[in-house]
């Protein structure tokens, strides 16, 4: 199953990191400028950056389904970008995101770069979407603090890659949040009735991912289980089971099954939630379970 990597230069990982950074946010400005999406799904975190940095509340805003808050902290990045116009501000987050990435994943060799194939990756694009980010903190600790941005996503990235640094950049990055605006916490909670999801283990044929638990010592059948349990709303949050695959041939199956479920959502919009859920599962989650279970079991130490 192991195959042969050229552990790249730190020069090389940088230069592939840089040029991840400016095509991925080029292709972002583009799509959203198309499209006409503005700053995608970034345009909560910069609009509420602007709103922390005149005085007014970011919760304000009536919720509905396409206007869902995020955890303050969110904001607290989104003002980092508030110098910019609000389609390039998505624009820089998203290339920086994929950035880091780049740079994490060719921490070992050149072959995870090709997570890039998969087309929750390139939804994300579309959107200028967290989940980028949210995978490299697989690669540098004190990015797990994203869980306190998009819990329900990050949470299977940071607890299945946990360390001490991840907990204190999210404990720290929590409190400021916390000394900034003492009752958040209680303001998005009551706005979240408008989030559509679905829960992956609980959708047809989502109890199938319960075959994972044969892996359990495995973090990535972890991972998967755990992802399958946290709610998720597009194509998008499910970037993160590209943490799973290891050969090239795991990386290609599972990006062209990816691809699978675009192309059937450009001719069969899912309708609810429940339908989305089993597309995702057909698609995502099943190639990555047979992946998990086709390795050979984790002995005792």
């Amino acid at each position: 199953m192991s195959e042969c990597r050229t552990i790249p230069r730190t020069s090389t990982r940088i230069l592939i990191s840089v040029l991840v950074c400016v095509l991925s946010g080029i292709a972002c400005w583009s799509c959203l400028n198309y499209l006409q999406l503005g700053a995608g799904d970034f345009k909560w975190s910069y609009l509420a950056g602007q709103d922390l940095l005149a005085g007014r509340d970011p919760y304000r805003h009536p919720p509905h389904a396409e206007w869902i808050p995020y955890p303050l902290p969110a904001a607290l990045v989104g003002l980092l970008f508030t110098p910019l116009p609000m389609g390039v501000a998505a624009a820089v987050f998203f290339g920086l995101s994929s950035g880091l990435l780049a740079f994490g994943l060719t921490r070992k060799g050149y072959l995870p770069l090709l997570a890039f194939l998969a087309a929750p990756y390139w939804v994300a694009l579309t959107w200028a979407q967290w989940t980028p980010l949210i995978v490299a903190a697989a690669f540098f600790p004190v990015i797990g603090a994203v869980i306190v941005i998009k819990p329900h996503i990050a949470a299977p990235v940071v607890i299945t890659h946990l360390s001490r640094v991840a907990v204190i950049a999210s404990a720290v990055f929590f409190l400021i949040s916390l000394a900034i605006y003492p009752t958040w916490p209680l303001k998005w909670i009551s706005q979240l009735s408008s989030f559509q999801r679905y829960f992956a283990l609980f959708t047809i044929p989502g109890p199938l991912l319960l075959l994972a638990l044969k892996r359990w010592r495995d973090p990535d059948a972890r991972l998967l289980l755990l992802a399958s349990i946290f709610p998720q709303r597009w194509f998008y949050d499910a970037f993160i089971l590209w943490l799973i695959p290891k050969t090239r041939k795991e990386f290609l199956v599972t990006a062209l099954t990816s691809w699978i479920a675009w192309a059937w959502r450009m001719f069969h919009m899912p309708t609810t939630t429940l339908e989305l859920g089993s597309l995702c599962v057909l698609c995502f989650y099943l190639p990555m379970l047979v992946i998990v279970l086709r390795r050979p079991a984790v002995k005792n130490s």
